[in-house]
């Protein structure tokens, strides 16, 4: 075989991965700038997935029954938003950094709780989790609004209704917990 015949075969044959290689970095070098409000909300509603998934777990081993219950729900639910927001950014090229840890300010909550026991633990997570279904509902309202990015704010819309109602599980178990344990009195 000529010399320029190999040549030509061998570009040839590395011609598609040189393209898909450059296409992947003009996608990278040309995917629309994310706004900072766009950006500081996925960032927080994925540290959110984490830390609900993340003391789900704990109450799935200390929790209370009812909070056992309360706790796959949410491992479910915060793991499905945590797929839908991958997603959305895959289809909207939208070039955010998600975390795969905690911020500091969860860390310490997530701390807490770890070192937490009995029934501290279990006034503790439930206190927890409504103020963090009532910060969520509050970033998902606000971003519904008035986002910028046409996709994300019709999630974040139609996500509202399951954190409302995760926030009325949370408050629930904050009464079943208050419940008094048998010889105590109600007065």
């Amino acid at each position: 075989m000529k010399p320029t015949t190999i040549l030509l075969s061998c570009l040839l044959l590395a011609s598609p991965a040189l393209a898909d290689r450059a296409a992947a970095q003009t996608n990278a070098a040309t995917a629309p700038a994310v706004s900072p409000a766009t950006q500081q909300f996925i960032t927080r509603v994925a540290v959110s997935d984490l830390f609900e998934i993340a003391t789900a777990r704990l109450a799935l081993a200390r929790g209370t029954e009812a909070q056992k219950a309360f706790a796959n729900q949410m491992i479910e639910d915060h793991g499905k938003t945590s797929s839908e927001l991958r997603q959305i950014m895959v289809v909207r090229s939208v070039n955010v950094d998600l975390p795969s840890q905690l911020d500091s300010a969860h860390q310490a909550k997530y701390d807490r709780l770890n070192d937490a026991r009995g029934q501290d633990f279990a006034v503790l997570y439930t206190e927890q989790q409504v103020e963090a279904h009532k910060e969520a509902i509050a970033q998902f309202q606000r971003y519904a609004q008035a986002g910028d990015i046409p996709e994300l704010k019709e999630w974040a819309s139609k996500t509202l209704p399951a954190l409302k109602h995760h926030l009325e599980m949370a408050e629930a178990l904050g009464v079943k917990n208050a419940a008094p344990t048998s010889g105590q009195s109600t007065k």
